[in-house]
């Protein structure tokens, strides 16, 4: 593995696709085919930072046609151990609002048919997803935003649905039932595979609509409205991801470097 080369991963979402200057791009080749698009390499607080659009930088890649494992081994190739993951996201519950932030701790897998794991050949090996982000990377960024005076939520459970359409009212009022809170198209198996090749996931979930499960209250969600609301948003993301950065500590104290034997 080309070791060194960043040291913190970025996945950008939608409308995120400028987010270094000066950078540098590298094409990585990995055993699981192309990557979304090339990695783009810069500092940010002296510190060595990969960025890739995984729709690619066109938006090109719908949601469940992204390459995840692709786009996961070339984070780990170039030397990466840590993985953010800020998304654009819908709200399922009425506290949660357009504008917010929700640091999710847990995710609902609603998708079909992903390539979700890299042990499906051999050397299987059976990798816990009971606490799937990395809670040390989680509470750093909790500390940033408090510190930044943004809205924002601790905790939230995540449900991943296929993409690339949205949800009926019934599945999204189900889905708000169950007491959810955001719902995403991105987040699985991208999480799940950071953690695989023991990386630190973490999501960072912009809450850019209401879902249309909360009937009668909200208008149906459309694309233009949330890129609408992301890039009025896009400034805070920005300071937020320049924050957590800044204040990652080289010297890791959590088990993710330990979730799989390699």
């Amino acid at each position: 593995m080309a070791e060194n080369i960043a040291e913190i991963g970025i996945f950008g979402g939608s409308g995120f696709y400028k987010f270094l200057d000066d950078i540098e791009e590298i094409n990585i080749e990995t055993p699981y085919g192309r990557t979304s698009d090339a990695l783009m390499i810069g500092k940010i607080a002296s510190k060595k930072v990969a960025f890739m659009p995984r729709h690619g930088r066109n938006h090109s890649i719908a949601p469940h046609k992204v390459n995840y494992r692709a786009n996961v081994w070339a984070m780990k190739e170039i030397g990466c151990k840590r993985v953010i993951s800020p998304c654009a996201a819908g709200s399922l519950q009425k506290h949660v609002k357009p504008g917010d932030i929700v640091f999710c701790d847990q995710y609902i897998n609603w998708t079909n048919g992903r390539l979700d794991t890299y042990f499906d050949e051999c050397d299987i090996q059976h990798i816990s997803a009971a606490e799937p982000y990395c809670p040390e990377l989680r509470n750093i960024a909790i500390e940033c935003a408090q510190m930044l005076g943004y809205s924002y939520h601790k905790t939230g459970t995540v449900v991943v649905v296929q993409g690339p359409r949205f949800s009926t009212k019934s599945e999204s009022a189900f889905f708000t039932k169950q007491g959810w809170e955001v719902i995403n198209m991105t987040q699985y198996p991208e999480a799940h595979l950071v953690k695989e090749l023991n990386m630190c996931p973490l999501n960072i979930s912009l809450i850019t609509d209401y879902d249309a499960g909360l009937v009668g209250d909200v208008e149906p969600v459309s694309h233009e409205a949330v890129m609408k609301v992301f890039e009025q948003n896009i400034t805070k993301l920005q300071k937020l991801l320049f924050s957590i950065v800044e204040n990652i500590d080289e010297n890791k104290t959590c088990a993710c470097d330990n979730a799989a034997k390699w």
